[in-house]
């Protein structure tokens, strides 16, 4: 069920902002505004630098990227 929230002291260039963004959109700025809480809230959450990097499989040896001693 949707809710009503009421947003209070935003700043004139803040504002206006939102107004152009809306204008290039083709919206309105409270569909506009919507539209940014719902980008920025119900994206999917960013995987911290160690789930990534524990997520690479275990491939090889560390000689293998060892390029000091190569030829060439």
């Amino acid at each position: 069920m949707p809710t009503n929230l009421i947003v209070r002291n935003v700043d004139e260039e803040i504002s206006k902002a939102l107004k152009e963004r809306a204008l290039s959109h083709g919206r309105s700025a409270e569909a506009e505004h919507r539209e940014i809480l719902k980008e920025v809230l119900q994206r999917p959450k960013r995987r911290s630098i160690a789930d990534v990097l524990s997520s690479m499989p275990d491939v090889g040896v560390d000689s293998d990227f060892d390029t000091r001693h190569r030829n060439g």
